[in-house]
């Protein structure tokens, strides 16, 4: 796949609608535009993170590879299923990507103690930006599984990705012997 950025604005998306990979038009309000804005928008964050001192020195190098893959995401939501079969191959979320996410879940969840009550975000700056990007993640989850004909490996990416994140803030925060901020229920009433 080749990506050759010439001029950055076209002017054609002035009308409220743009191109998709296979280069049909559709309004920037496309269930499919908006999945992968979110998806988009959750790699920015990432971005944020990667930039946070507190961030445990392992996961940088994950977390560069979980941006990658969301533009692998972002390529599979923008090119519908073509109605009939084509000789072009296009580039989709594959299960071994998956795979991976749940390969750092385990790695990391290993150390960590057992839940006895839900977390607030917080503790550490990276723990809290980890959130952010969980709660982002859930919404690009929400808005792909409006997508009729996606790639059901990209909602499971996403689902599995947001699992990650959660036990990466609770990691960041345990490799710096943060206490974990826990919900009490009722604690102001």
């Amino acid at each position: 796949m080749t990506v050759n950025l010439t001029r950055i604005y076209t002017k054609l998306g002035d009308g409220g609608q743009t191109h998709l990979g296979d280069m049909s038009r559709v309004a920037k309000t496309h269930p499919r535009i908006e999945a992968y804005g979110e998806i988009d928008e959750l790699n920015s964050h990432l971005g944020v993170l990667l930039c946070e001192s507190s961030l445990p020195d392992a996961y940088g190098p994950w977390l560069q590879r979980v941006q990658n893959d969301l533009f692998d995401l972002g390529a599979d939501l923008s090119v519908p299923e073509p109605e009939e079969p084509t000789e072009r191959a296009r580039l989709r979320v594959a299960p071994e990507q998956i795979t991976w996410l749940e390969e750092r879940c385990d790695e990391v969840n290993a150390t960590l103690a057992p839940l006895k009550s839900f977390v607030l975000p917080g503790g550490t700056a990276a723990a809290a930006q980890l959130h952010v990007c969980r709660t982002v993640c859930r919404r690009a989850e929400r808005r792909a599984l409006l997508v009729q004909d996606a790639n059901p490996e990209v909602v499971r990416y996403l689902n599995r990705l947001s699992d990650l994140l959660f036990i990466l803030s609770r990691g960041a925060n345990h490799e710096t012997g943060t206490a974990e901020p826990l919900w009490q229920p009722g604690a102001s009433g």
